[in-house]
């Protein structure tokens, strides 16, 4: 880049002011000497930078009209940007394959370390629908062994429970619905209540709510909620992550209280779910919570 100074605006002007004159006397017939030398000079001045500049622009020229003037160069062009389109198609679908993949693992861990047979699924909607607030569609039913309140994980915990099944898909009511109770633990204290989906009367705003039946029990941020686990397995088998309490909210005149509830699933992505067709033959109590972070890690 020139810098703009008092020497390169003197040059400037001095190379306008030859311009002009050599245009003048260019226009002039004959063949004057003084013409003809003031020609000479000129070239020899200008032919080196029109020169640069034609070489710069040269490739960047033969290539527009080497693809204007060739055969059939709209049609490669054409195929070009297509090949390119596939090219990130594939990139795109590998990814959310690999993404997939990553899920499943989290789900295998967690039936793993709570003992639950498992029958994976995708869920393809997440609707709502027959008078619930908040359900799902997977691609699983009763040709898969799926049948209506069966619990429904995915890696991170609950998702909810099976309404509805017909032979290839099925309905799931996913836990944050207004209808929905589960029954809850505490990680620590053990103590019992029932996690409800949205609000419930004199709670927070919430998408889950824990309500604990004891006034005293000891309940502060941070503490872990899982499944008590219901008769026989159903609909929710013992042990499933459900959320951690944010807050404690206590109503006056209220017989217990009421927490508000981080969920442990992020119900605004869900996709690879896992129905417990079969579940332990003992209540895996907190071992599939995963490991508390360090206190002493800040990262």
């Amino acid at each position: 880049m020139f810098r703009d100074s008092s020497r390169s605006r003197l040059i400037l002007a001095v190379l306008i002011a030859a311009a002009v004159a050599l245009l003048v006397l260019d226009a002039r017939p004959g063949g004057d000497p003084v013409t003809s030398a003031a020609r000479t000079g000129g070239e020899l001045v200008f032919a080196p930078a029109a020169a640069g500049v034609n070489w710069a622009t040269a490739p960047a020229t033969a290539l527009y009209d080497g693809l204007r003037r060739g055969p059939g160069a709209s049609g490669r062009i054409a195929e070009l940007e297509q090949a390119n389109t596939d090219l990130k198609d594939q990139l795109r679908a590998a990814r959310i394959d690999e993404q997939r993949a990553d899920q499943l693992d989290e789900l295998l861990g967690l039936a793993g370390l709570g003992g639950y047979e498992i029958v994976a699924a995708q869920a393809v909607t997440h609707v709502t629908a027959r008078g619930y607030a908040d359900t799902a569609t997977i691609d699983a039913g009763t040709e898969s062994g799926v049948r209506p309140d069966m619990t429904v994980v995915n890696g991170s915990g609950l998702v909810g429970r099976v309404t509805e099944a017909g032979p290839h898909t099925a309905t799931v009511m996913l836990s944050t619905d207004v209808k929905s109770a589960v029954g809850a633990r505490l990680e620590a204290t053990r103590k019992i209540g029932v996690v409800n989906g949205g609000t419930v009367p004199g709670g927070p705003d919430a998408e889950l709510t824990l309500e604990l039946f004891d006034l005293e029990a000891p309940v502060e941020s941070g503490d872990r909620v899982v499944t008590l686990g219901s008769h026989e397995g159903a609909p929710f088998v013992p042990g499933v992550p459900i959320g951690t309490v944010d807050d404690v909210h206590v109503a006056p005149g209220a017989l217990s209280r009421i927490a508000r509830i981080t969920p442990a699933v992020d119900f605004s992505s869900l996709d690879v779910v896992g129905v417990v067709v079969r579940g332990p033959d003992e209540g895996p109590r907190d071992s599939v919570l995963p490991p508390r972070p360090d206190k002493g890690d800040r990262s």
